[in-house]
């Protein structure tokens, strides 16, 4: 399984970004695909997740900003992420778990300046 996040790009504060995950096999055959990211200096944390039964879930400081959907037709997963600010600054990391198998695809970085 192959994971290739893009998007990422630098933006002012209250800018947009959609980060995609393109993956090299059907989404559909995953439990879970999801997003993580990395700030600066800090551990990788969990931003949200798309189930294969289509549900969604966010961490809780980020709900009603970012959300995520996937495209069965193109492989794709996408973080759409609205109003971002700096403390969004990170690397983002998509991830897909099969299985036992747990899939890491590189990261796309993400800079807001304010």
């Amino acid at each position: 399984v192959q994971l290739q996040a893009s998007g990422g790009g630098s933006v002012h504060a209250g800018g947009s970004l959609r980060l995609s995950c393109a993956a090299s096999d059907s989404i559909l055959r995953f439990t879970l695909m999801g997003w993580y990211r990395q700030p600066p200096g800090k551990q990788r944390e969990y931003v949200a997740m798309l189930t294969d039964g289509g549900s969604t879930n966010y961490a809780e400081s980020l709900k009603g900003r970012f959300t995520i959907s996937g495209d069965d037709r193109e492989n794709i997963v996408y973080l759409q992420m609205n109003n971002l600010q700096p403390e969004d600054t990170a690397v983002y990391y998509c991830n897909a778990v099969l299985g036992r198998s747990n899939h890491w695809g590189q990261g796309t970085q993400v800079t807001v300046s304010s």
